[in-house]
């Protein structure tokens, strides 16, 4: 591994036993497991664990030990399943979608890609990402991007370095950003051609509180400060994949229409660590009905259609074109369309509910509302951040649809 990626990195093979042993000292973490098995001692709970590493050698041995089977529980508490339609990555050799030939002799030649996503969940967008390939017998596994205002605490840091992730460093001086984002493009590209490893990243920083999910041409230009050649030529070595993630219903949204009031009511208002942890918990836990992940035929396709524009204009025609296969990949529910009539005080997308969906749509609505807590709430405008929320992926859909007749 290069050592100039070692402050970023995911933990190596050889590092993991180690970082097991520190995790399993730490004394936050333990409170953590006690949540979970209060009814065993801490001495049990650790040879326990113990027990189930015996084997465990690199980051993905770890992920199917233990996060695999963490996170299928929580598609089958917390969802009503979890279904991946990968149909457009089929049909393609590796020539047509890889820039460069695989530089290691792993035992399979198949290509790596680059997920840019919408962003739903903090935690869930990659963990259940990481299920769904691995079920879909997908060689390996994603390595993923994680802001280090996240990693508030050092087990954090240490279990999601073990899952695979890599830091992203928040909230530096522009040089130091520029630093950072140059180091961090370049072990992308590391990580795909040389690692042979996938990578998700969201298309923004931060999620789209109001899931109008538009691509920064920031990320796209950060992908592009690792590789040779010309733009084009680096961002096709990653294999970029355009990624359509759809929640039915988002467990977060209360939180992020309080936060449009809190933001409202105060223009400096910052989320707090605490919520960052909130928003974490009510994501895994909460309920989130049918959840649908959609690849778009990789961009490695279509890209070369961009490469001959100006640079200036060659990124937001790139994150244009993402945002169109991402939006045309929505998967829409009912509350999708009762929420863009409600907006709009009309009835023109009838005929994909019923009466009894509006009802349910109505009980959910209010039982979401009711998680507020603020002393000033306003009934009136979160009700419409959250009727936002759901009407803006049909909105989009739509309007990608209109764009390509």
């Amino acid at each position: 591994m290069e050592k100039i990626f070692d402050e970023i990195r995911p933990y190596e093979a050889s590092e993991m036993k180690q970082a097991f042993e520190e995790l399993l000292d730490d004394r936050q973490f333990n409170l953590v497991l006690k949540g979970f098995a209060p009814w065993l001692p801490k001495g049990l709970r650790k040879g326990v664990l113990r027990l189930a590493f015996t084997g465990v050698k690199t980051p993905l041995d770890f992920q199917l030990r233990f996060m695999k089977p963490v996170v299928k529980y929580i598609i089958r508490k917390h969802t009503n399943g979890c279904r991946f339609d990968d149909g457009a990555l089929k049909g393609f050799d590796s020539k047509t979608l890889q820039n460069k030939s695989p530089r290691t002799s792993q035992d399979d030649s198949s290509p790596r890609y680059t997920f840019v996503s919408n962003h739903r969940d903090i935690v869930l967008d990659s963990a259940f990402l990481d299920v769904l390939l691995v079920e879909s017998g997908y060689p390996t596994t994603v390595e993923i991007g994680i802001g280090d205002n996240l990693l508030i605490y050092p087990w954090i840091k240490r279990l999601v370095r073990m899952n695979k992730a890599f830091t992203v460093r928040r909230s530096l001086t522009p040089r130091a950003m520029l630093e950072s984002s140059q180091l961090m493009s370049k072990y992308i590209h590391y990580a795909v051609n040389t690692k042979r490893e996938n990578i998700w990243i969201a298309q923004r920083e931060g999620r789209a509180k109001d899931s109008d999910d538009r691509t920064q041409d920031a990320v796209l230009k950060m992908l592009a400060m690792g590789g040779e050649g010309s733009p084009a030529d680096r961002l096709r070595d990653l294999n970029i994949v355009p990624l359509t993630i759809s929640y039915e219903y988002d467990p977060c949204d209360y939180l992020k229409a309080q936060e449009f009031q809190q933001k409202r009511d105060n223009p400096a208002f910052k989320k707090s660590r605490q919520d960052d942890l909130d928003n974490m918990k009510t994501g895994i836990f909460g309920y989130k009905g049918r959840v649908v992940y959609r690849c778009a035929t990789p961009i490695n396709t279509w890209i070369d259609e961009l490469a001959s524009l100006p640079k200036t204009e060659f990124y937001s025609a790139l994150a244009h074109r993402i945002d169109t296969e991402l939006h045309q990949g929505y998967e829409l529910f009912p509350c999708n369309y009762i929420a863009l009539d409600m907006l709009n005080g009309n009835l023109d997308q009838t005929e994909h509910y019923s009466e009894a969906d509006v009802a349910n749509f109505e009980q959910y609505l209010t039982a979401q509302l009711a998680k507020v807590s603020l002393p000033n709430k306003d009934e009136a405008f979160l009700r419409e951040r959250i009727l936002t929320m759901y009407a803006n992926p049909l909105r989009n859909h739509l309007q990608s649809n209109k764009a390509t007749d």
